[in-house]
């Protein structure tokens, strides 16, 4: 279907609404920063963000969960994401106030935008758990593409095999657990659990327990049901979870932190569920296969491309058995993928 053309009239109503709009948000924020000077503020506190709106924040008192407190930026201040601890100051009138300051960061999980460029989704992230099932079929080289995607930015990646209670099938339950024996052999760690039958749950609060995580996976494999079993009653929040449609589906693209009850948080976006590698330069897809690593830069040859050159230090790896076939074949998909990007 082609786009209706404006007229010019109602190009030029489109552009005064717009205009009319802006000035009204500029007022405001005028009015709030008059409100929130030095002497109408509280003393300097550590908070941690656990929503971003635009040019405001949510922001909870260390050690307060659920005490929630609409923020504004003092200028200067670099990008902040959900899950950054930082420095800010409560108004002394009302449940507002102004960060001032961003503490360190143990990490960043950025993603591509729609321009190709590099943007941050959310801060301090020690887990991102991969969940997968029974159905759909997790294919290796899928899984492949959130490790890489973990190791990239530094953030220990968790294999969780969901939906257990469908494993009825002998060979099938043979078949998946092969295929993560393959994964705990190179260091990976990897958890099994049903919302149904409850198996596994314990381990999962045990791994979540004192650290923030996020999930990521196909639709279909079960995120929302375990979420709104490790967040009881918290359902309508965490709707962007849902996966009624077989699709996924998404109320929001605010990145949003939730506190489990057993302890640990999640953040959860759909900028966060879904990783694409585009953007990432071949030696990144190499260094993010971890079993690959002691033989980077022992090749013959500075450019090789660890197919059939003389002197690959990769392919004897493979020879030897220290590599396994189906994760090579799993970093030459994703670098052809990159290439057709």
């Amino acid at each position: 279907m082609s786009k209706r053309k404006l007229t010019r009239r109602q190009s030029w109503r489109i552009e005064k609404i717009q205009e009319e709009r802006k000035a009204r948000a500029q007022k405001r924020e005028a009015q709030i920063t008059q409100e929130l000077r030095d002497d109408a503020l509280g003393p300097e506190q550590p908070g941690l963000i656990i929503a971003h709106y635009g040019a405001q924040l949510d922001i909870e008192p260390i050690g307060k969960p659920g005490e929630t407190y609409r923020c504004h930026l003092r200028a200067n201040l670099p990008q902040l994401v959900t899950g950054d601890r930082i420095v800010w100051r409560p108004s002394l009138k009302d449940d507002i106030g102004v960060v001032v300051a961003l503490e360190d960061r143990d990490s960043l999980l950025s993603r591509p935008d729609m321009h190709g460029q590099l943007k941050p989704v959310a801060a301090n992230i020690d887990y991102i758990v991969v969940v997968i099932a029974p159905v759909p079929t997790p294919y290796p080289n899928l899984i492949d593409r959130y490790l890489v995607a973990a190791e990239t930015v530094g953030i220990e990646p968790v294999i969780l095999l969901n939906k257990t209670d469908l494993l009825e099938n002998p060979a099938d339950k043979q078949a998946l657990d092969e295929m993560l024996a393959s994964y705990e052999r190179i260091g990976y760690r990897v958890l099994k659990a049903s919302t149904l039958s409850e198996d596994g749950l314990a381990a999962i609060k045990d791994l979540l327990n004192e650290h923030i995580s996020v999930f990521v996976g196909q639709s279909g494999v079960g995120k929302s049901s375990l979420v709104n079993t490790l967040l009881p009653g918290v359902d309508i929040k965490v709707g962007a979870l849902s996966e009624a449609t077989g699709k996924g589906t998404h109320t929001t693209t605010a990145a949003k932190l939730f506190h489990f009850p057993a302890g640990g948080m999640l953040i959860d976006s759909p900028g966060i569920r879904e990783f694409g590698l585009w953007h990432m330069e071949p030696e990144e897809v190499l260094d993010g296969f971890r079993e690959f690593r002691p033989f980077i830069g022992y090749c013959k040859f500075r450019d090789c491309n660890h197919e059939k050159e003389p002197g690959c230090a990769l392919q004897k790896a493979l020879l030897d058995g220290d590599i396994s076939e189906e994760r090579m074949n799993s970093y030459r998909s994703i670098l052809v993928s990159l290439e057709k990007a």
